[in-house]
């Protein structure tokens, strides 16, 4: 063997057996050196104004909420015409012709 086929092979192997490691050293040092950012700033507080109007917007929420009347019986025409419960449709057992 030549020796540029010697030093092509001992490359190749060190390649194959180094890099892996190489690798994974590389991105695990990669996730360390992130740059310390706050995506999600500080909220200013509220000024009482602010919390005085949310509470009425909300008092008046719960009023209208009150307002609103009770759910009444079902509007069903054909309710006095339908005979029982009504059979659900679907899979049932599956009957085979002999």
């Amino acid at each position: 063997m030549s020796l540029t086929m010697k030093v092509f092979r001992a490359a190749v192997m060190f390649t194959t057996l180094i890099g892996p490691f190489a690798l994974m050293g590389s991105a695990a040092h990669a996730q360390s050196n992130m740059p310390n950012v706050n995506l999600i700033p500080d909220l200013p507080s509220k000024t009482p104004e602010q919390i005085e109007r949310d509470k009425q917007r909300d008092k008046a929420y719960r009023d209208s909420l009150r307002k609103i009347p009770d759910a009444k019986g079902s509007n069903d025409p054909w309710g006095g015409v339908r005979s029982g419960a009504a059979e659900p449709k679907g899979r049932g057992k599956i009957r085979r012709a002999n």
